[in-house]
């Protein structure tokens, strides 16, 4: 098998025309299959690949409509990832991650695994190509790392300035120099939203919070510190409508109160969403036991889950607290669990 896969529009043709042949072509077994980009994926794959398990890896092609990479890919900045003084971008790190994969012999093969089989031993696996064919991998163990992406409200602008003055993580891009000492906004009434909004005072001048109902539905203690905080002020049964900037970064907020219908335009250098994390699980959806929100449970203290030999790593089972360090460190934990149960299978 390849290095590295990297598949484009012929090879897509090709798999829909021929399908049949390039399934057998491609159908291979793996000791462990890591399915995902992100750094919970990458830190699994060179653990599992040190150790010999010559893992193979599926980076997807914008899986979630995200390039492969992850989230990661659509931060600017980044300066709390260990062991990188100096700031480098998303793409660097998730690039620096996937040389590193290379280097010690993961197979990363460009393509999304759109369909899992946990039902049989090994797993079968095909991708979005060859959903009607043969399973492209089977594979003793699964690493499940694909993710989940946050919720946007896709207003008008949005995606001219997303990471030019909106993001969905407060902790990842609120001490960015665009955003300091600058007026910001916070979409969301949870607890998430007081927690960014409370976090971004640190780095703003000001931070509105913009709620569409006329209370907020943090808990209570999170509620009275937002309500407190000099540097917060919280626009109840209000909505945003689009996003305004100079052609680079944002500077205003088009925003209208839901009452009386009154629109205004509001002075804000940066917007952040905190509505929500879609986890990527549909594939397994009913074959693994998640939450109500959609992620996968995972056993307390590992990366166990309710599927022998199924390991869940990163954002996809992690609500909580979705940085780029901790799925590393989850993805740490599901290569030594997967390595453990392949050993036992032996």
């Amino acid at each position: 098998m390849y290095k590295t896969i990297q598949t484009n529009t012929l090879i897509q043709s090709l798999y829909k025309s021929t399908p049949n042949i390039l399934s057998l072509q491609r159908m291979a077994h793996s000791k462990v299959t890591i399915v995902g980009s992100g750094p919970a994926a990458h830190t699994a794959a060179i653990y599992l690949a040190r150790a010999e398990m010559k893992p193979t890896l599926f980076e997807g092609m914008l899986a979630n409509g995200i390039a492969a990479g992850g989230q990661l890919t659509t931060t600017t900045e980044i300066e709390n990832f260990p062991g990188f003084p100096k700031a480098l971008t998303g793409s660097e790190l998730m690039d620096k991650m996937r040389e590193q994969s290379i280097r010690f012999g993961t197979d990363i093969i460009t393509e999304t695994i759109s369909k899992i089989d946990l039902s049989t031993r090994p797993f079968k696996l095909w991708s979005e190509f060859n959903e009607d064919g043969e399973p492209t991998m089977t594979s003793d163990a699964i690493v499940f790392a694909t993710g989940a992406s946050a919720k946007r409200l896709h207003l008008p602008g949005e995606d001219q300035y997303w990471q030019k003055g909106i993001s969905a993580c407060a902790v990842c891009d609120g001490a960015v120099p665009i955003f300091r000492n600058k007026p910001l906004a916070v979409v969301g009434g949870g607890d998430s939203a007081c927690e960014e909004a409370q976090f971004l005072t640190k780095y703003g001048s000001k931070v509105f919070m913009i709620v569409r109902k006329d209370y907020l539905r943090a808990s209570t203690i999170m509620q009275k510190r937002a309500e407190k905080n000099d540097k917060i002020e919280i626009l109840y049964n209000t909505v945003s409508l689009e996003a305004i900037g100079d052609g680079k970064l944002l500077n205003a907020l088009r925003i209208k109160n839901v009452k009386t219908n009154e629109e205004s335009e509001l002075q804000v250098n940066g917007l952040f969403y905190a509505i929500g994390h879609t986890p990527a699980t549909k594939i397994v959806q009913g074959q693994v036991d998640t939450d109500e929100a959609g992620y996968i449970k995972t056993v307390p203290g590992s990366t166990l889950t309710s599927a022998p030999g199924f390991f869940a790593a990163g954002d996809v089972q992690d609500a909580r607290y979705r940085q780029a360090v901790t799925s590393a460190g989850s993805g740490c934990m599901a290569a030594l669990d997967a390595e453990k149960y392949v050993s036992e299978l032996d």
